[in-house]
């Protein structure tokens, strides 16, 4: 789908665009492998973060918040992982604001089903939200916390996105979901 949003004068930064997409199970349990950590019982979990990128100690603060919301309702983390990126498609406003795009994997085990799981990763969401807001630690964003969706997303032209975000074309990146997400404007 081609971007008719607005687009910058160095023509790659666009005014945001992005995939929603289903979680695929299997590409992200062989990410979870590559951890060495066996895979658990339930459903892995996927939350897309965007931290500050140039404040190491601020990114570090978000992350511990994340990872003790997600441990406070009984679920196991396998570890952080660092989403791949390709820079050279985007634009220099876009590259100058781009925030570090890191994905928390968590496996929710057996004890509750689906809606249960995602009524409290909703909760968890808002108090990650709020605990960092209360920090005062500013470009932090949860983009999705699911084991059912995943949101890719960016300041870059629809016809990027999966350029900039190599998962997407993996062979293995499977889902029977994907509907394209534009940046809301606040104009008319």
């Amino acid at each position: 789908m081609w971007h008719r949003g607005a687009v910058d004068a160095d023509g790659k930064t666009g005014d945001g665009a992005g995939l929603h997409i289903q979680v695929p199970q299997e590409f992200f349990a062989d990410e979870v492998r590559l951890t060495g950590h066996p895979l658990q019982s339930g459903r892995i979990g996927i939350g897309m973060i965007f931290l500050p990128r140039t404040d190491y100690a601020a990114q570090e603060t978000c992350r511990t918040i994340v990872e003790a919301e997600i441990l406070r309702f009984g679920y196991y983390i396998y570890g952080w992982r660092q989403v791949p990126v390709d820079i050279s498609v985007i634009g220099e406003k876009a590259n100058a604001t781009r925030p570090e795009i890191e994905q928390i994997m968590f496996d929710t085990g057996a004890k509750k089903n689906v809606e249960e799981v995602e009524r409290d990763l909703f909760i968890i969401r808002r108090r990650i939200e709020t605990q960092v807001r209360r920090a005062s630690i500013p470009n932090f964003y949860v983009c999705s916390l699911s084991t059912r969706s995943l949101i890719y997303k960016g300041m870059f032209l629809a016809e990027q996105l999966s350029v900039f975000y190599p998962d997407l074309l993996d062979p293995r990146f499977v889902s029977p979901m994907w509907l394209p997400r534009r940046h809301r404007s606040r104009r008319p």
